[in-house]
């Protein structure tokens, strides 16, 4: 089991899995997106601020919603450049958003996907700032792969029925 595996398994609730994400990257917690495919829309798991703040179509343009059609990861070091849904960035998350000058300046997106290839979700790492000379380092290559790594066993992970969005919606104290 590798490193990430067993720093992963320890993990139950989506809250303390990407929590584990953040400290790999070395990002915030509010940092980490995870979303799962529920029929043609993508759902926040996390952060949970954003649960509440709409679906993303898996047929829009949005990067989340590439990277499930795909079925690739994909890294954005300018990512301010790329066109993008700018709206969950303005959602304060963990006391964060993009009302006080922190937006995404880069990011990394990755499928998570069961054994057989069949998608079950996104997750995302991204580095906000108020511009991107101040956003942290790129992410690398190298990051890009640890990420997709990260992704298959979060797929494992749900498809073994610890299922990340049925312990998000229920019993939260």
């Amino acid at each position: 089991m590798t490193e990430i595996e067993q720093l992963l398994r320890q993990e139950r609730s989506p809250e303390s899995l990407c929590e584990a994400i953040a400290k790999i990257f070395h990002v915030k917690q509010t940092e980490v997106a995870l979303l799962e495919l529920r029929g043609q829309l993508l759902s926040f798991v996390f952060p949970p601020e954003l649960r509440a703040a709409g679906a993303i179509p898996v047929s829009s343009s949005a990067v989340a919603a590439r990277t499930a059609q795909s079925n690739k990861a994909e890294l954005f070091n300018r990512f301010a450049e790329v066109n993008h849904f700018s709206i969950f960035e303005f959602v304060k998350a963990g006391g964060e958003g993009g009302l006080n000058g922190q937006t995404i300046q880069k990011l990394m997106s990755a499928p998570i996907v069961t054994a057989q290839g069949q998608v079950l979700g996104v997750i995302q790492i991204s580095r906000k700032a108020s511009r991107p000379a101040i956003a942290g380092p790129d992410f690398t290559p190298a990051d890009l792969e640890k990420l997709a790594t990260i992704a298959r066993f979060v797929g494992k992970f749900m498809t073994e029925g610890k299922a990340l969005a049925h312990s998000a919606g229920a019993g939260q104290a």
